[in-house]
C-alpha cells in the first residue's frame, strides 16, 4: 500500500502537521481494512471507484455525518493523486467524486462579555499551572493562533521588549504576531515562575505541563473546555472557537480584513471571509437602530 512513503510525502513535501499526517493514514488503513474484509486478494492500488462508493455507503449506514465521512474520501483522494503521481495510476478513480452535501454550520463565537467575566475572575492566576492556563486561554484569544502554533512556540519566538511572538503556521510558514500590552507583564511573570520550577534550560518550548513536558493537543483542549464551561453554555468549547471568537471579535470592531487575514495565517481571504456573517449582522443590528430612514 506504500503507506510509508506516502506519510513521508505529507510530511516531508506537502508538510501537513503530524495529527493531519496520522489521520489521512488512519482513513486509509480503514478503507484497507474493508476492502481485505469485502474483496480479499484485490490490491487496493487498482480498487475501483465501485468499491469505493460501496466503502462510502457503508460509512453512511454505520450512522458517520457527511462531513466526516468526506474528510475520509478526501484522504484516499490524496493517496490516489499520489499513486498517480508515482506511476502506479494512470488515473485517479476518485477525480469525478462529488461530496456528500454537508449543511452549513454556523458556530456562535463567545461573547465579549463572556471572555471578559472569565479572564477578569481568573480563578488561582498566581502559580504555575493557572497562570499558564490563562495565558494558553488569553493567547488564542488575543492572537488567533491555532493549537498546533501555541504548543510548538518556544523562548526564543518571544520578544517581550519588543511586545512580539514569532509563530511557525501551516507548511513552516512564520508570521509575527503583535502582544496587547496586558499580555506583556503576565508573561513576565509566567517566565519566572517556569524558571522556578523547571531550571533545566533545555526546555525551549514556552508552555510546559506540570512535569515540564511539552504541552499536548489534548490538554489544550481540555483547558479551554474546563475554563470557557465555567462562563459559557455553549456546546462547542474548543481551542478553535477562540481562534474563531477572535476573528469574530477584530471584525465585529472594524478590522480590516486583509489584516485579520495575515494575523490569523491565513494563505487566501477566502479563508478569513468565513468568519464574517457575525459581523454582518452586527452591522445589520447597528445600521437598523442607527439609519434616520428605519421606522421599526
Amino acid at each position: 500500500m506504500a503507506l510509508e512513503a506516502f506519510r513521508k510525502y505529507l510530511a516531508l513535501e506537502r508538510k501537513y502537521a503530524a495529527h493531519t499526517v496520522q489521520a489521512y493514514l488512519r482513513d486509509l488503513q480503514a478503507f484497507a481494512v474493508y476492502c481485505e474484509e469485502n474483496h480479499p486478494g484485490e490490491s487496493l492500488v487498482a480498487m475501483p471507484y465501485s468499491v469505493i462508493r460501496s466503502w462510502i455507503i457503508h460509512l453512511m449506514e454505520s450512522g458517520l455525518a457527511n462531513r466526516t465521512i468526506n474528510r475520509k474520501v478526501a484522504s484516499l483522494k490524496a493517496y490516489y493523486k499520489y499513486m498517480v503521481r508515482q506511476g502506479a495510476l494512470p488515473s485517479n478513480p476518485l477525480t469525478g467524486h462529488r461530496p456528500l452535501r454537508v449543511d452549513k454550520k454556523v458556530e456562535l463565537p463567545f461573547s465579549e462579555a463572556e471572555m471578559r467575566t472569565l479572564l477578569s475572575q481568573w480563578p488561582d492566576p498566581d502559580h504555575f499551572e493557572g497562570l499558564r492556563d490563562k495565558l494558553v486561554v488569553e493567547l488564542l484569544y488575543a492572537t488567533g493562533m491555532r493549537r498546533a502554533e501555541l504548543i510548538g512556540l518556544q523562548l526564543k519566538d518571544l520578544d517581550l521588549q519588543q511586545g512580539t511572538l514569532r509563530v511557525l503556521g501551516k507548511r513552516n510558514k512564520e508570521r509575527i504576531i503583535p502582544l496587547l500590552a496586558g499580555l506583556k507583564p503576565q508573561l513576565g511573570r509566567y517566565l519566572a515562575l517556569r524558571e522556578a520550577e523547571f531550571p533545566d534550560p533545555e526546555a525551549p518550548y514556552i508552555f510546559l505541563t506540570v512535569h515540564g513536558n511539552k504541552m499536548y493537543p489534548n490538554l489544550v483542549y481540555r483547558i479551554i473546555n474546563k475554563y470557557l464551561g465555567l462562563v459559557s453554555a455553549k456546546v462547542k468549547k474548543s481551542p478553535h472557537m477562540l481562534r474563531h471568537t477572535f476573528a469574530t471579535h477584530m471584525l465585529n470592531k472594524g478590522a480590516d480584513m486583509n489584516a485579520v487575514k495575515e494575523l490569523l495565517g491565513h494563505a487566501s481571504l477566502a479563508s478569513t471571509q468565513v468568519y464574517t456573517h457575525n459581523s454582518i449582522a452586527t452591522l445589520k443590528k447597528v445600521h437598523g437602530s442607527a439609519h434616520p430612514r428605519n421606522k421599526n
